[in-house]
């Protein structure tokens, strides 16, 4: 039974209020959640891949018909606004639809039919390869996406079409929200007459730990610091039997500007970069990190106007206290490496934080005594590096750890770009080019990873890729026609994407 103390509280971020409490889930209660979780495995397995797009499309739509409780209640726990919230389910709901098509579609399965024959080799069997889900996974929601990477997340709903039982992990700085939405998703299942465990929340920072180390659990998703998942990593593969682990975590992301875009483009960049630094008050993965611009008179003007911009954005509340009080300890950490670092703009105590840029010597960045400058602030920040050529940009490129994105502006006839993309090509997920980091579309070709710390592993929540995860290829050998999935069954037409004999095969339009 849980005591007073087990309570995970509901914060006001603009008052410090406790709304409400909610109780944690006792570590002992984790292994019955397990259970569940594997006894409505087959359920999920039996929905077909069909079956569970509609699923993920009702899911959609009833978070879509609670909207306004949605929105009330996320404003209230994060101080995000209104208009990011209501744009951030719209991108939730999305995201259930679109790991629906993955299903639909069905070239996830990676499904091969090779007939029993005659080969160079001798004789061959009938091999038919297709995916299976894993099983029950583990899901820990996201601080700075309290509903686009929690309980309906990208994570949950790809681990749904691939067919696994999810348990999410809620996030503490927005308990209200994650129950008001396994709310919905749960009168989902109820109305389908679903078993009680293809989607369970829990809450409560133990909850983690008992998670992870369940036998039961067979993969798990994760976004969040590099601290917290460095240690979860490292839980999920000391276990007796180790399980992957997909993290999501930090990344200091580089951004170039080469001398003739400072001079071409400067407004442009500088307001694309100010909206990049500052929006959800900095709170974003792929936010700029290090910003680099050419030593001379466009650059410096550029630097000009983006402080000039940047004093101007308002103070806000971060998600927490917790997290406002790091973004100013590390931020006045690394302004008083002095003569090192200057400092541009204000860091005062508060409930609100302002934006902070500070100016590093790129000698300092590379230096092996300064790492600290190589680490992610999470909040509304820039680090500008001054650089006087391309060589010396791509020097300190390698010093920095991998990261999920790079981007380089350049202009026109710009000499010397390949090395700087080159060298972002082998520590970045994701090149942009005269574009701006912040915003990770929901696409076929989209991902959300890089090489860690980033993240742990090549796939992500991002993308239909995402579902990969949930699977493990499965292959069988002359198997009566009645016991192969549907997939791999001869039937004179494919319902999708195989290859047969060697020769990819596509469904007809």
């Amino acid at each position: 039974m849980n005591s007073a103390t087990d309570l995970v509280p509901s914060i006001d971020p603009r008052s410090g209020a406790v709304r409400q409490h909610f109780p944690a889930t006792d570590p002992h209660e984790i292994a019955e959640y397990v259970q569940r979780a594997q006894a409505s495995a087959r359920w999920l397995v039996d929905l077909g891949r069909v079956g569970r797009a509609d699923l993920l499309d009702d899911f959609a739509a009833e978070l879509e018909r609670r909207e306004s409780a949605i929105l009330e209640i996320g404003d209230a726990e994060t101080a995000l606004g209104v208009p990011r919230l209501r744009g951030e389910l719209a991108r939730t709901c999305f995201q259930l639809r679109f790991q629906g098509e993955v299903a639909r579609e069905g070239s996830y399965l990676g499904a091969s039919i090779e007939h029993a024959g005659v080969t160079a080799l001798g004789p061959r069997p009938d091999i038919r390869l297709t995916r299976a889900p894993v099983g029950p996974v583990a899901v820990f929601s996201a601080s700075n996406f309290p509903l686009a990477f929690s309980v309906a997340g990208g994570d949950t709903a790809s681990a749904i079409a691939a067919g696994c039982p999810v348990i999410v992990k809620g996030h503490s700085a927005h308990p209200a929200l994650s129950v008001e939405v396994a709310s919905a998703m749960k009168a989902v299942l109820d109305r389908r007459g679903a078993p009680a465990g293809v989607l369970q929340l829990a809450l409560g920072r133990s909850a983690g730990r008992a998670l992870v180390t369940d036998p039961g659990i067979a993969a798990v998703g994760f976004t969040g610091s590099v601290e917290g998942g460095r240690a979860l990593f490292d839980l999920a593969g000391s276990r007796e039997r180790p399980i992957p682990f997909f993290g999501e975590l930090g990344s200091v992301n580089p951004f170039v500007v080469t001398a003739r875009a400072a001079q071409e483009k400067a407004d442009e960049i500088a307001t694309g970069l100010c909206a990049s630094l500052t929006g959800s008050v900095g709170q974003l993965c792929t936010r700029p990190g290090v910003v680099f611009l050419p030593d001379d008179d466009g650059g410096r003007a550029l630097f000009s106007r983006l402080v000039r911009l940047l004093e101007e954005v308002p103070p806000a509340y971060m998600l927490t206290e917790a997290m406002a009080s790091s973004f100013r300890t590390r931020t006045v950490a690394m302004a008083e490496l002095e003569p090192l670092t200057t400092l541009h703009g204000e860091i005062g105590p508060g409930p609100t934080v302002r934006p902070a840029i500070i100016e590093t010597a790129i000698s300092a960045l590379m230096s092996e005594d300064t790492a600290l400058l190589r680490e992610e602030v999470f909040g509304p920040f820039a680090q500008v590096c001054f650089y006087s050529s391309t060589d010396e940009v791509r020097r300190a490129l390698r010093t920095l750890p991998d990261a999920l994105t790079g981007t380089v502006f350049s202009g026109s006839s710009d000499d010397g770009l390949k090395p700087i993309v080159e060298a972002m090509e082998s520590r970045s997920g994701r090149v942009i080019f005269d574009g701006f980091p912040t915003g990770v579309a929901v696409t076929w070709g989209m991902h959300h990873g890089g090489s860690y710390p980033a993240s742990t592993s090549a796939f992500t929540s991002v993308g239909a890729a995402a579902i990969q995860r949930w699977l493990r290829p499965i292959a069988y050998q002359n198997a009566p026609e009645e016991i192969l999935p549907e997939e791999l069954r001869d039937r004179g037409v494919v319902v999708i994407p195989t290859r047969i004999d060697g020769v990819l095969v596509t469904p007809p339009r």
